[in-house]
Parts: C-alpha cells; structure tokens; sequence
C-alpha cells in the first residue's frame, strides 16, 4: 500500500492508495449471508424499510452514487443493471459520478438526495453540513428524509460487505 500525505487547512492527513484483492484469484472469503445470517436479514430488512416511500429510481441513483464513493465494483455494477432494467437512462447512469458538474442532468431533489449521500458517505471528513442537510430537508418530508439516510447508510453496509467479502462484480450474487 502506497501513501501519499496531503495538506489540507493546516492539518496533514494521509490519503491512502488501497489495494484491494482481485476476486479472480483472491482465495475465497466467507459467505456473510451464512457465516451471519441473522446479521444478513437484519441488514436485508433495514434496506426494505428504508426504501419505503422512496421513488425507486431515486433509490438506484443513491445506491450507484455511493457505490461509486466507495468503489465497491460489485454494488456498482448490480446497481446500475437494475437502473438500466427499470428503464433509466445511459446519459444519467454515466453522469452520477460527476452530477455536481453534470446537475442538468437531475432534478433538484435527486442533487439535493445525491449531495446527502456524498456527506454521509464521507461523514468522517466534514461530517453533514448544515447547509447539505438543509438543502435534503427543502426536498423531502421528514419521513422521506428518513427513509433517505436509512438508505444511505444501508448501502455503506452493503458496499462493506461486498468490499471486505471481495464480492466478485458481475455475478450479482443477492
């Protein structure tokens, strides 16, 4: 692993390169689903809570846009295939990685959702602005706002189980 420090507002930090396993020839790690299977539900269930009341197109957005944060290939790629088979677009599914320069390809709700999701995805750099939670809060009900972290902090989970079980992209193994 390779270090590079970074000074940023008279504070150092060190930004880590991470070498992640290739999982074409990594050895196998554990099934989670059955290593833990009450753990499993238990995460399987907050995420069809948290999807309640959300439109689901909004849900994929959320769940591409972290995924892309936390380079989780395989969340990635069972993401975006289901976004495509709902119908969404090639334009707005390549343009989530860069929607703050590409924001005329989305709504002000789904910025201000994906804008969420940035934070609370990086919530140790700068926790959640007020100004990021506000702008979520103009958009959605409190409800909605609540559905909308239980579905951010879902897909973390997922993209750290995925991640640290070198789930293999591509074999959309639910």
């Amino acid at each position: 692993m390779t270090t590079t420090e970074i000074k940023t507002n008279d504070r150092t930090t060190a930004e880590a390169t991470t070498v992640r396993p290739n999982p074409t020839t990594a050895a196998p790690r554990l099934n989670f689903a059955k290593a833990a299977p009450k753990a499993f539900r238990a995460v399987i269930g907050l995420d069809a809570a948290a999807r309640e009341g959300l439109d689901p197109d909004l849900v994929e957005l959320v769940q591409i846009r972290a995924s892309h944060l936390n380079r989780c290939a395989y969340c990635l790629h069972m993401h975006t295939t289901d976004a495509r088979r709902a119908g969404e677009s090639e334009d707005r599914l390549h343009m989530v990685a860069v929607w703050q320069e590409a924001d005329h390809f989305f709504t002000a709700r789904e910025q201000s959702a994906l804008a969420l999701t940035d934070a609370v995805t990086r919530i140790g750099d700068a926790g959640v602005p007020d100004e990021v939670y506000d702008r979520a809060a103009a958009h959605f009900t409190e409800e909605e706002l609540a559905h909308l972290l239980a579905l951010i902090l879902t897909i973390n989970t997922w993209n750290r189980i995925a991640l640290s079980t070198a789930k293999r992209a591509g074999t959309d193994e639910r």
